[in-house]
C-alpha cells in the first residue's frame, strides 16, 4: 500500500492537481469557521459594492482622530470624484450647451469646475440628450459640490431644549482615523453581488455545494456505469445485448438535452441540490459503462478468472474478487472525471435557470445565473462573475490533472 501511494504521488501533475484541489476543499471548511454569516445573507443596501475594506462612517467619527499633513491628499480626494471619464462627460455637456471645445481644458481642474458651476443648470434639457444621461449629470453635479473647498465638515446634532440643530463637532480635511480603532469594519475582498450579499462568502458556500453535487452525481454515475459494465462485459449474451441496447439509446440522445428536459419537468420547487445531483448521475453513466465493459471483456478469459470458474466460485465472487481489482484504478479515474463533469453540468443547468432552487443554497452555476440576469458583465462588475469562472476552472483543472497523473501511473503505455 505504501509503495502504491508513493507511485500515485510521484507524477508532478497529480501532486499539483491534488494540492490545488485540497486547497479549495480546505477553504470551504475553514472559511465558514471565520466568517459565520449565512451565504445568502444581505449585508449591503444596494447592488454590486466594489471589493475593498468598508468602515462604519458613524463609528469613525467617534474614533480617535489624528492629524496628518499629506501633500497629495487633496489631489486624491478630487481624483476619486473627478476622474477622466467625469471630465470628458463635463466637457460633453458644456460643448452641447454652446461653449467652444477649445476653451475647455479638462486637465485644469479649477477652471473646468468654474465653467461647470457657471453654466450647468440641472433643469436645462439639451436636445438629443436622453433622460438617463440627464440624471447622470445631476448626480455628477451633486458629487462635485464643494470639491475644491478647504473647509472641514460640520457635524450638527438636535438640541433637545431648543429643538434646533447645533454644531456638535467638526471634521477637518486633515483628520484621519486608524482603521484598527474603528469598532465596525468589514473586509469584502470580492465586494457584493446584485442583492448586496458578500460574494466571497457566497462563493465559498457555492463551491462546497457544487463539490457535493459533483460527488453525488459522480458516485451515482460511476456505480451505475460500473455495475452495468461489469455485468455486460462478463456475462455477455442476452444480458449484454439488453444493456448495450439501452446504452446505445442513451448514447444517441445528447446528455445535456436530456438533462434539461428532466430538470424542467421536475419543477423549480422540487429541484434541490441533491435532486439535481442524482438527475445528473442518472444521465451520465453511459461512457463509464462502455469503457468498463471493454476492460472486462479483455479480462474475462484470463487464466486467473478461468481458474476461479473451475473452482466453482459464483459470478458475483469472480466479478468482485478477480476482475474488479484489475480495473479499480480505471474506476477511480472515471469517478474523478464524473465529479468534474457533474460540476460543469450543474453550472450549465443553473445558467439556464434549471438548477437547484435559489432559496436554499448557492451554487457556482447559480452565481453565474444571477450575474447574467443582473447584467454584471455589461456593467463591468467583474467581481460578480469572474471569481466564479476562475473557481470552476480551477476545480475542473485540478481534477483533470489528478486524472492525468493517475493515468501515467496505471497506464502501461504512458508509464515512465
Amino acid at each position: 500500500m505504501k509503495h502504491m501511494i508513493r507511485q500515485v504521488f510521484r507524477p508532478g501533475k497529480f501532486l499539483f492537481g491534488f494540492i490545488l484541489f485540497l486547497a479549495l476543499l480546505l477553504m470551504t471548511i475553514v472559511y465558514p469557521l471565520i466568517i459565520k454569516d449565512a451565504p445568502l445573507a444581505i449585508i449591503g443596501r444596494g447592488t454590486f459594492f466594489p471589493p475593498g475594506i468598508y468602515m462604519n462612517v458613524f463609528d469613525s467619527i467617534g474614533s480617535p482622530q489624528y492629524t496628518l499633513m499629506l501633500d497629495d491628499a487633496a489631489a486624491n480626494r478630487i481624483g476619486s470624484k473627478l476622474g477622466n471619464a467625469e471630465r470628458l462627460a463635463m466637457k460633453e455637456w458644456l460643448v452641447a450647451d454652446g461653449i467652444p471645445g477649445n476653451e475647455i481644458d479638462i486637465a485644469n481642474t479649477e477652471k473646468l469646475i468654474e465653467q461647470w458651476e457657471n453654466n450647468y443648470d440641472p433643469a436645462q434639457s439639451i436636445a438629443g440628450m436622453t433622460y438617463a444621461k440627464q440624471l447622470y449629470y445631476q448626480r455628477l453635479n451633486t458629487s462635485l459640490q464643494g470639491i475644491l473647498s478647504i473647509e472641514g465638515a460640520i457635524i450638527a446634532g438636535n438640541n433637545p431644549e431648543s429643538g434646533v440643530l447645533e454644531e456638535s463637532n467638526s471634521v477637518a480635511q486633515t483628520d484621519y482615523v486608524n482603521i484598527r480603532e474603528v469598532p465596525n469594519v468589514r473586509v469584502l475582498p470580492l465586494g457584493t453581488d446584485n442583492f448586496g450579499r458578500d460574494v466571497l462568502t457566497e462563493l465559498v458556500s457555492a463551491l462546497a455545494t457544487s463539490l457535493k453535487i459533483g460527488f453525488v452525481a459522480g458516485t451515482v454515475a460511476t456505480l451505475i456505469g460500473l455495475t452495468l459494465g461489469l455485468l455486460s462485459g462478463y456475462i455477455g449474451g442476452l444480458i449484454d445485448d439488453i444493456i448495450m441496447f439501452f446504452t446505445n439509446i442513451f448514447t444517441v440522445i445528447p446528455t445535456f438535452v436530456l438533462l434539461i428536459l428532466i430538470s424542467f419537468s421536475i419543477g423549480q420547487e422540487h429541484r434541490g441540490a441533491f435532486t439535481i445531483a442524482v438527475v445528473i448521475g442518472f444521465t451520465s453513466w453511459v461512457w463509464t459503462t462502455r469503457a468498463v465493459r471493454a476492460q472486462v471483456i479483455s479480462l474475462r478469459n484470463r487464466d486467473h478468472v478461468n481458474l476461479s470458474k473451475l473452482s466453482g466460485h459464483s459470478i458475483a465472487h469472480i466479478i468482485v474478487a478477480d476482475i474488479l481489482p484489475y480495473i479499480a484504478s480505471y474506476v477511480v479515474m472515471a469517478f474523478i472525471l464524473q465529479i468534474s463533469s457533474g460540476i460543469l453540468m450543474e453550472a450549465g443547468l443553473s445558467i439556464l435557470g434549471l438548477g437547484p432552487k435559489t432559496t436554499e443554497v448557492p451554487t457556482l452555476g447559480l452565481m453565474m445565473n444571477w450575474a447574467m440576469i443582473y447584467q454584471a458583465p455589461t456593467l463591468g462588475k467583474w467581481w460578480a462573475y469572474l471569481p466564479v469562472v476562475v473557481t470552476i476552472a480551477l476545480i475542473t483543472f485540478s481534477m483533470n490533472l489528478m486524472n492525468t497523473g493517475l493515468d501515467q501511473v496505471f497506464n502501461p503505455a504512458l508509464r515512465d
